[in-house]
This record gives C-alpha cells, structure tokens and sequence, in this order.
C-alpha cells in the first residue's frame, strides 16, 4: 500500500512556525517573564463563543506548535493561545541559561495565563508539553478547568523512551561531548539529511506511514536542524530528571489522555499508568497512532476531545 508520506504532494498547507505577520482572527504579541525572558505567544478568539475557557497549547520539546496544526483551527470555537518556550521559535533565550527545566516552563506558562487577565482555561500538553501541563497545575491549579495530556508521561522520559533506559544512559555522553565541542556538534546536526530522518522515522514505526502527510512531518525536520543541539540536550535532561508522580493523586480535575496505541517515544503503557493514578481520568488510544497521532488522525483525535470538553466543563 501507498503511503500519505509519499504521494502527498507540497500544494497542500503545511505545518509552520506561526507567520511575522499575525493571520486574520490571530494575535502574535510577546510576554515577560517573571524573570525577564522575552516569551512569544499567539492568541485567537475571533469566533469563540462567550464564556469557555482559553484553550493554553504546551508543546513538546523543540517542536513550537507543529503538533497544533489541525486543533488550533478545529478548536477555534474556544478562545486559544500558545506560546514558545524560552529558547525556542520566536522566544528569546533564558535570562538564566540554567533555567531550562519543567518547572521554568510551568511558570512561563503562568506568566502567559496572567498576561491574558488569568482566565479560566483547559491545558492542552504534548510529548514533553504534558509534564509542564502537570507542573503548571500543581504549582498554580486556580481557574484550571481541565488538563488534554497528548502522548506523553508524567515524568522521567528518557527512562521510557523506547520502553528502556538506553537514552537515560548515553545522554550524559553526548551531553558531554556536545558542550566540549558545541560548532562540531552543530554542523553535523544540522547536516543531517531531511528526506533520510523521514524515511528512517517511516521505516521504523516511529510515524504512522499509512496516515501522516508528508508536508506536516517535512517542515518540522527541518525545524528540527536549526535548534540549539546544546540546549535540547539539557533541556531533555531536565525532561528525564523531572517527575509528577508524587502529586498526581492531587490532580482531582477532568484529565483527558491520548496516547498513541505503537508510539515509540512514549509507549501506551505509561499513559495506562498515568490514568491509572489520576483520580479523574480518561483514556482514549488512538489506533496505529504513534508519538504525532494528533497529525495522523486529527479527526478522531478533535472528535474526543470535543466530547471530553463537552463532559468536564458542563
């Protein structure tokens, strides 16, 4: 069978960073941190009904909106705003390069909600984003109506990734490494062919090749190259030494859980685990998807959580 990934041709819309120039309905604006971190944050509320809650998109790491492509239109009927963790997109780097961990990124994500006048709001978390989903309502749970964790786990990762320790292991070498020789590190980085990083994530399961479009997958690659490799090294660090699990039985508001029944990054079992230790959660595994199921099979994934929504703020 003929897969998306390869007969998708490059007409359609692709999944980019947000424009300069904010599109119609959008606000693009920048945000201070508490400690002085210059963060960008994109809005929309033309055609929110009156009265829901903001919608507050927390990406993964390195990924600065790809993963929204399709809910941030589908949702549009709710106000929306996502912004870009420091040193990523369009944010400014960290005030203090040390302060790259979940909990920085928490209360960026609070430094968002104030600016906004502190509405109330549903936090939406993917991969990584769902760690600074948890961080944020434990540090700052007033006004938060419901957490969307999407394909990811509530601490640890790069004990998991795979189902095994191997990138808990090596990290610290390249880490190391990468510190020691940062423009060497770089240029082989972002030398990395993207057609062959698609092909390989195709290969091995790591993207469904049957339903991811190549044109949402491509841009990200590249994206991917221009990162600071340094940064999400210790960025990922963090990620791996962070963990909610000792306050999950506090997390007493609806959580909806989406986990991608073959993702490799972060395997269905520890979004069982997580519903399991949520006191009000649900679980929905999205057939065949993998770590990007909300690209592969956008409908059914807006299907859910428009009922979820329709559930837990009644």
């Amino acid at each position: 069978m003929t897969s998306k990934a390869e007969t998708t041709t490059t007409t359609s819309k692709q999944s980019v960073p947000p424009p300069s120039i904010a599109p119609a309905g959008e606000s693009h604006e920048f945000v201070t941190a508490r400690d002085g971190t210059r963060l960008f944050l994109r809005t929309k509320s033309a055609g929110a009904l009156e009265g829901r809650p903001t919608l507050l998109f927390c990406d993964g790491i390195v990924c600065d909106g790809f993963i929204w492509k399709y809910l941030w239109n589908a949702m549009a009927d709710y106000p929306l705003a996502h912004f870009h963790y420091r040193g990523h997109g369009r944010s400014a780097k960290p005030a203090d390069p040390d302060r790259i961990d979940i909990a920085a990124h928490a209360e960026d994500a609070f430094s968002v909600r104030e600016h906004l006048g502190d509405p109330p709001c549903v936090i939406f978390g993917h991969s990584m984003g769902c760690q600074v989903a948890l961080e944020t309502y434990h540090l700052h749970p007033k006004k938060v109506r419901a957490l969307i964790l999407i394909c990811g786990t509530f601490g640890n990762v790069t004990k998991t990734i795979r189902g095994v320790p191997v990138v808990d292991m090596i990290l610290p070498k390249i880490l190391a490494m990468a510190e020691k020789n940062p423009a060497l590190v770089r240029a082989i980085w972002s030398r990395l062919p993207t057609e062959m990083t698609l092909s390989m994530a195709l290969r091995s399961g790591d993207i469904d090749p049957e339903r991811v479009r190549r044109e949402d997958i491509l841009p990200y690659l590249e994206h991917v190259k221009r990162v600071d490799f340094t940064m999400f090294l210790r960025m990922l660090r963090a990620a791996g030494e962070h963990t909610s699990e000792e306050y999950l039985a506090d997390v007493k508001i609806p959580v909806l859980i989406v986990a991608g029944e073959k993702d490799t990054l972060t395997p269905p079992y520890l979004a069982q685990a997580l519903a399991a230790a949520l006191p009000n959660a649900e679980l929905m595994i999205v057939p065949h998807g993998t770590h990007v199921a909300p690209l592969e099979q956008p409908d059914l994934v807006d299907e859910k959580i428009r009922s979820f929504l329709e559930t837990a703020l009644a």
